[in-house]
């Protein structure tokens, strides 16, 4: 088992930047995909980054250039550095993992409890 704890959300002026983290308790990580998801009210749950074990990472179209993910294996965490925030961001950000994680949340059995990002105009 896998416990996944997020933080970092908040309120910011478009433009503006958040950094969100996922501490991850349990099993090690240093095996696991690791990725971010968000909601916004209304939509579905949607693919935002993950990075792989060996720290190869994939962005949504929506977000390349602007969000950066990381990991550090030793510390069990993993970060999204989210900069140039639109208010098109704004959703409840998920962290997950799983052991062969694509951009389909489906294969993500392991999930956090979502920390909220707001943006505003």
């Amino acid at each position: 088992q896998v416990q996944l704890v997020e933080s970092g959300g908040g309120l910011v002026q478009a433009g503006g930047s958040l950094r969100l983290s996922c501490a991850a308790s349990g099993r090690t990580i240093t095996t696991y995909v690791m990725g971010w998801f968000r909601q916004a009210p209304g939509k579905e749950r949607e693919f935002v980054a993950r990075i792989t074990r060996g720290g190869n990472t994939y962005y949504a179209d929506s977000v390349k250039g602007r969000f950066t993910i990381s990991r550090d294996n030793d510390k069990n965490t993993m970060t999204l550095l989210m900069n140039g925030l639109k208010p098109e961001d704004t959703a409840v950000y998920y962290c997950a993992t799983s052991a062969s994680g694509t951009a389909d949340l489906r294969l993500y059995p392991y999930w956090g409890q979502g920390t909220q990002v707001t943006v505003s105009s």
